[in-house]
């Protein structure tokens, strides 16, 4: 089963319901990587692939969910789910309506079906846009708003931090609530304020190409790179490393002044692509590319021969920039190319796109 094609995204109006859906997009970060648990900025943009929710009402207590992605059908107790599921998939669903639970948001038993055309693993905050769109429809079908977005991403970052292991910041669950149809968001992770960035690059195609290496944050280097980062923080005597300048990185022995040098120019380059993309210059845009990439590579070592041989293959295609998107340690990589210049055919042309949406369930 798909996800909702956008023409048939809309708002669902208020009212108790017997059925409800949600729909929350994938997103791309364009640029600034392993920023947002530093305080940092970032500027990613939601895609019009994404997961639907449908839920409906039943009697008991019980939720009776069934993912059509993996084709697997998980139940537990609506009041007490139980942190062991049968799938790994369940581990979100279940810790997603605890901490609803927890938070005095209304759940009813229902009978909830999972749709999606993102790839999992891929790197497009495929969990993320699952926790947002099951929130959304759950609310709906209990009548109850919805927790505000920044509430509703700690809520999902409280979900894989306790329920799935993955230490994650509040990007992926705020990109994809606030995508703008032909804006990118600039976000800022230390006052959690953002901004919208029209797209500005006329003919310019952005193109997605998977690396074929299957990420999985709980069990990849991505908990250790937040460590390293809170580490060289507290060695410099810093609440973040978004304090921290170039001079405080040579301060550090190594791999620590690398993290620091990656996270204090990757700051850097999310404004100067605001700017770029403003001034509509897509070769400084693939440039920028190619820098967060060489960054996160060399300085924070998220790569793998895998991401390196799809960046080595989208700029041999004409690409004017590529960079790995997502944690790295596998996924996706994001390519620039200039007007004129098609896209490798198995890569998947991307756009700014719409944010999560209730939708009308018939």
């Amino acid at each position: 089963m798909r996800a909702a094609p956008p023409a048939a995204r809309g708002l669902y109006g208020p009212g108790m319901a017997e059925r409800a859906a949600a729909f929350a997009p994938g997103r791309v970060n364009l640029i600034g990587e392993h920023t947002d648990y530093n305080d940092g900025l970032c500027l990613p943009f939601a895609v019009a692939q994404g997961v639907t929710v449908w839920a409906e009402r039943i009697e008991g207590d019980l939720m009776v969910v069934r993912s059509e992605l993996a084709g697997e059908e998980d139940r537990f107790p609506v009041a007490s789910p139980a942190r062991i599921g049968t799938h790994e998939w369940s581990a979100h669903v279940r810790g997603t309506v605890a901490a609803l639970g927890d938070r005095g948001v209304a759940v009813l038993p229902a009978r909830v079906t999972i749709g999606s055309d993102l790839p999992a693993g891929a790197g497009l905050a495929s969990s993320a846009a699952l926790k947002v769109a099951l929130v959304l429809a759950l609310a709906a079908l209990a009548d109850t708003s919805a927790p505000e977005p920044v509430a509703l991403a700690e809520l999902c970052r409280a979900v894989e931090h306790d329920w799935v292991g993955a230490p994650t910041g509040l990007l992926d669950p705020l990109a994809v609530q606030l995508g703008r149809a032909g804006s990118l968001v600039r976000l800022d992770c230390r006052a959690l304020r953002w901004s919208v960035v029209p797209w500005r690059l006329g003919s310019w195609t952005l193109a997605l190409a998977d690396s074929g290496e299957r990420r999985a944050l709980a069990g990849s280097g991505y908990a250790a790179r937040r460590e390293e980062c809170r580490a060289a923080a507290g060695a410099l005597g810093l609440a973040s490393l978004r304090e921290a300048t170039s001079a405080d990185a040579d301060r550090l022995p190594a791999p620590l002044h690398r993290r620091v040098r990656h996270v204090v120019s990757e700051d850097v380059r999310v404004d100067d692509m605001v700017l770029t993309l403003r001034a509509g210059d897509g070769v400084r845009a693939g440039a920028l590319l190619d820098a967060g990439h060489a960054s996160l590579r060399d300085d924070f070592e998220v790569s793998t021969p895998a991401l390196e041989a799809t960046v080595t293959r989208l700029h041999d295609a004409g690409a004017a920039g590529a960079r790995m998107t997502g944690g790295g340690f596998g996924g996706s990589v994001i390519a620039l190319f200039p007007p004129g210049v098609a896209p490798p055919p198995d890569a998947l042309v991307v756009a700014p796109a719409a944010g999560a949406a209730r939708l009308d369930p018939a």
